[in-house]
C-alpha cells in the first residue's frame, strides 16, 4: 500500500495572514529575502572592490616613493638655486637702494680724519655699520666732531669703545645715511 503523504505546515492556517504576527512573517518571507540578497550583493561588491583599492594604494605608495627619490636626488641643485635666488634678491635691493656704496664711501672719506682707520664697513640700504680704530684721543675727538657736523649722517649711535695699548681706541658706531642726490 502506498504511504499517505504527510504534510507539515509550520506557519499555520491561512488565517495567519490576517493577524499582525502573520503580516510580519509574510513580509519577512517575501521582502526580507530581497533585502538580504541586496545586502549580500553590497558586501560582495565591497569585498571585491577592496582588491582594486589595495592595488591603487600600492601603486600610489610606489609613486610617492619614486618622487621622494627624485626630490632627494635634486636636493643639492635646489639648495644651489635657493642660494642664487637669495643673492639675486640682495643684488636687487642694492641696485634699488637710493644710496650708492661709492657715494657713501666718498662722504665717509671726507669726515674721516688722519689717524682713524676702518676695521669693517657695512652698508645696508641706508644704515651704515662701522668698526674703526683711532690712533690717538685727538684723532678720535676730531672724528666725533666731524660725525656730528656731517649733514649726510643722522641717528648716530656709538658703542663698544675699548682702549688697546698697542692699537689705540677701538670703537663701533651705526648711523643712518641721508639720501644723496646724484651729481
Amino acid at each position: 500500500m502506498p504511504a499517505n503523504n504527510i504534510t507539515i505546515n509550520l506557519l499555520g492556517d491561512s488565517d495567519m495572514e490576517h493577524t499582525p504576527v502573520g503580516r510580519i512573517v509574510n513580509w519577512a518571507i517575501t521582502y526580507g529575502r530581497y533585502i538580504m540578497i541586496g545586502t549580500e550583493i553590497v558586501v560582495l561588491l565591497a569585498f571585491i572592490s577592496r582588491f582594486s583599492l589595495d592595488r591603487k594604494l600600492t601603486d600610489l605608495k610606489e609613486e610617492v616613493s619614486q618622487k621622494q627619490d627624485i626630490i632627494e636626488a635634486n636636493l643639492p641643485f635646489e639648495k644651489d638655486v635657493r642660494i642664487l635666488q637669495d643673492k639675486l634678491a640682495k643684488i636687487k635691493t642694492l641696485i634699488a637702494a637710493p644710496v650708492k656704496p661709492l657715494d657713501a664711501l666718498t662722504i665717509f672719506q671726507t669726515i674721516l680724519p688722519q689717524g682713524v682707520y676702518l676695521s669693517s664697513y657695512d652698508l645696508n640700504k641706508d644704515k651704515l655699520l662701522i668698526q674703526a680704530t683711532a690712533g690717538s684721543t685727538q684723532s678720535f675727538a676730531q672724528f666725533m666732531t666731524n660725525l656730528q657736523s656731517s649733514k649726510y649722517l643722522t641717528a648716530i649711535d656709538i658703542g663698544d669703545i675699548k682702549r688697546d695699548p698697542l692699537a689705540g681706541i677701538q670703537f663701533a658706531f651705526t648711523a643712518q645715511l641721508v639720501a644723496i642726490k646724484p651729481k
